[in-house]
C-alpha cells in the first residue's frame, strides 16, 4: 500500500476507507483515499476501487513541486484504458508513461497521414485508420501481454471488448480517466493542430462527464475493476504506467 507522499501507486492494492467519512462505498476522497465497493461478474465478486489523484500534481511554474504520483503499477497481463476529452493529453500521457505497451489511434492516424496527400481530408480515410487501429489492438491483445489503450470515451464497445479479453485471460481491466475542462481540451487540440467538430466534441463531453460522475460515485463501467482519476497536474507528474513481471519461485 502506498503512503500519501510516495511516488509509486500500486493500483491493485486496497487502501482503507477513512473513518468518520459519510461518502458512499466505492467513492473516492479528494486526498486520494480509496473507498472500496464490489463488482459482480458472474459468480465472482471482485474488489472495485476508485483512486482520486486529482490536485496532487506539480505546482504552477515558479511554485514548489507537489507530491504528484510518478508511477501507476498494475498486475502483469492487466489491461488499461486511458479516457478523456480530445485534447486532454491522452496521447501525451501514453507516449511518456507507457510507450512500450501503448496502443493509440493517434499514432495510426499519423502513419496514414504521412503516406497520403496533405490536402486529403481526414474524414475520407478515417474508416481505414479505424480498421488499422483495431486490427493492431487485436494483434496486441492476442500476444497476451499488458496493453494501455487510448479511448475517447464514446466507444463503449471497446471497453466491453477489453473487459471480455481481461476475463478470458484471468486478468483485470482498469480505467485511467483524465479530468480536464473543455477549455483546456480545446487548447490542447489547437496546440496539436487538430480539432474536432462542435457536434463531435459535445458527444465526447457527454460521454466523459458521465464516466467521471459515475466514477466519483464509485460506479465503474461493467467489467472494469478499478479507476484512477487524474487532473492535468497529476497527469503531467505521471512518468510510468508499469506491469511488473511476476517471477515464479
Amino acid at each position: 500500500m502506498m503512503s500519501q507522499g510516495s511516488d509509486t501507486y500500486p493500483t491493485t492494492a486496497g487502501v482503507p476507507t477513512q473513518t468518520g467519512t459519510a461518502a458512499q462505498p466505492g467513492a473516492p476522497a479528494r486526498d486520494g483515499t480509496v473507498r472500496e465497493g464490489t463488482l459482480r461478474d458472474g459468480a465472482a465478486r471482485l474488489a472495485r476501487v476508485v483512486r482520486d489523484l486529482r490536485e496532487r500534481g506539480p505546482a504552477p511554474a515558479g511554485g514548489a513541486r507537489g507530491r504528484g504520483t510518478k508511477s501507476l503499477v498494475f498486475a502483469e497481463g492487466d489491461l488499461v484504458v486511458v479516457s478523456g476529452l480530445p485534447g486532454s493529453g491522452k496521447s501525451t500521457l501514453i507516449r511518456r508513461a507507457a510507450e512500450a505497451t501503448g496502443i493509440d489511434s493517434q499514432d495510426t492516424r499519423d502513419r496514414w497521414a504521412r503516406r497520403l496527400p496533405g490536402a486529403l481530408p481526414y474524414a475520407v480515410y478515417r474508416p481505414l485508420v479505424r480498421i488499422a487501429h483495431y486490427a493492431g489492438l487485436w494483434r496486441a491483445l492476442g500476444s497476451g501481454g499488458s496493453v494501455v489503450v487510448h479511448d475517447c470515451g464514446t466507444q463503449t464497445w471497446v471497453r466491453r471488448w477489453l473487459a471480455r479479453e481481461a476475463r478470458r485471460r484471468g486478468r483485470r481491466l482498469h480505467l485511467v480517466l483524465l479530468d480536464v475542462s473543455p477549455e483546456v481540451a480545446r487548447a490542447g487540440q489547437r496546440e496539436r493542430g487538430r480539432g474536432v467538430s462542435g457536434y463531435a466534441f459535445a458527444r465526447h463531453r457527454r460521454a466523459v462527464r458521465r464516466l467521471l460522475a459515475d466514477a466519483e460515485r464509485g460506479h465503474l463501467p461493467r467489467g472494469c475493476a478499478s479507476a484512477v482519476l487524474l487532473d492535468r497536474g497529476a497527469a503531467a507528474a505521471l512518468e510510468r504506467i508499469a506491469f511488473p513481471v511476476t517471477r515464479a519461485e
